[in-house]
């Protein structure tokens, strides 16, 4: 599930499995797997990033990590 802004200002859910693609027109439309579209306040940038956060969430993918401070001997 992905915390999304309607035009309105008016916060929502939306599970994101159910996006089929987002499009800049140049608001950003969400189009459903049902053929719905909403239109939100968020970059479709956004819409992205957050859509593949959650999927990596969702499939426990871990986030890639860089080694800080490391030394070699």
């Amino acid at each position: 599930m992905i915390k999304l802004t309607r035009l309105d200002g008016e916060p929502f859910v939306l599970n994101a499995d159910l996006i089929r693609y987002v499009e800049r027109r140049p608001d950003t439309f969400v189009t459903l797997t049902s053929g719905d579209r909403i239109v939100v306040k968020e970059t479709m940038d956004d819409v992205i990033e957050r859509a593949v956060e959650y999927q990596q969430r969702k499939h426990f993918i871990p986030t890639p990590r860089v080694a800080l401070n490391h030394t070699t001997s």
